[in-house]
Formats: structure tokens, sequence, C-alpha cells
């Protein structure tokens, strides 16, 4: 196992809060993943994996995502 995925499993319970409130506040908007990918340029599996906590995103991704949400990046943490 690689260093970036003994990390990323260390990080698994906060990987599934930030995708649980990610998901949350999409649906408080209305949004679909669809909706949500075409704002930051990325694609419906990949936000219902950072949703579900089978990916894990770069900080870049959840800044782009709180962007496209109107939101403070903190709400998603």
């Amino acid at each position: 196992m690689s260093k970036e995925q003994s990390r990323n499993l260390k990080y698994k319970n906060q990987y599934e809060k930030i995708g649980k409130n990610i998901r949350k506040i999409r649906n408080n908007k209305h949004l679909s993943q669809e909706d949500l990918a075409f704002e930051i340029l990325s694609t419906r599996n990949y936000i219902g994996c950072v949703e579900r906590a089978e990916k894990f995103p770069s900080l870049g991704f959840i800044f782009d995502v709180a962007n496209a949400l109107k939101v403070d990046v903190k709400e998603l943490f």
C-alpha cells in the first residue's frame, strides 16, 4: 500500500463527512450530481464517488464544489 493510500484510509471518516455535507447542501439547493459536475467540469460519477467516500478529492476540487454551491469551504468540513 502506498503512502497516499494509507493516508487516505487514515482520514476516511473525514472524507465521509465531506461527502455527506456535499450531498446535503447539493440536495438542499435542488442540484443534481450532474448539475454540480457540469459547474465544476467534473463527472456525475466522480461526484457520486466523492459523496460516498469512494474517491478522495483534492483540496482544489473541494474549493470548486464550495464555490459552485455558493458556500464557505468550511461548511463542507
